[in-house]
């Protein structure tokens, strides 16, 4: 399995976090059965690492690198969360317009290439994370909770 270049993911995140809205993403790309994943990580400042083997670099924006995809997602208000009782309240559609954008980025990825990307909720504390991996549905974490979506 050949995974797509590290500038083209680390460029498809910092756009899928702008768009977005987000605070932070990360993509584990599967690289074969025989490799050990590579963990590209994107803040909402724009900065993104690599993380190969334990060996951490800072990836820089290549002005000639083109996102993978660029899946339809906007910003939304901050949901109202009990990361307790797994309660998300919000936009009408707003979590499953999340999920989808997240799981049409982690396909974009390849493979069984996981994405995570947080959000901001009216708690500082508990942000709220959508998981998605291809063919899978998607999970959100609230704090220590996770809780699977459906398709």
């Amino acid at each position: 399995m050949t995974a797509a270049p590290v500038d083209a993911v680390a460029a498809t995140l910092r756009d899928f976090v702008a768009r977005a809205g987000a605070l932070r993403a990360v993509a584990l790309l599967d690289r074969g059965r025989d490799a050990a994943p590579l963990v590209v990580d994107c803040g909402a400042d724009g900065a993104a690492e690599v993380d190969e083997a334990g060996e951490v670099r800072r990836v820089p924006p290549a002005a000639d690198a083109t996102p993978l995809i660029a899946p339809h997602v906007r910003p939304l208000p901050p949901m109202d969360v009990d990361a307790g009782s797994g309660e998300v309240t919000g936009t009408i559609g707003g979590l499953q317009h999340l999920a989808t954008a997240v799981g049409e980025l982690a396909a974009a990825l390849g493979g069984r290439s996981v994405a995570t990307v947080q959000f901001a909720t009216t708690d500082p504390g508990t942000p709220l994370a959508v998981s998605a991996r291809a063919g899978e549905a998607p999970v959100v974490a609230l704090g220590d909770r996770t809780f699977t979506l459906p398709d």
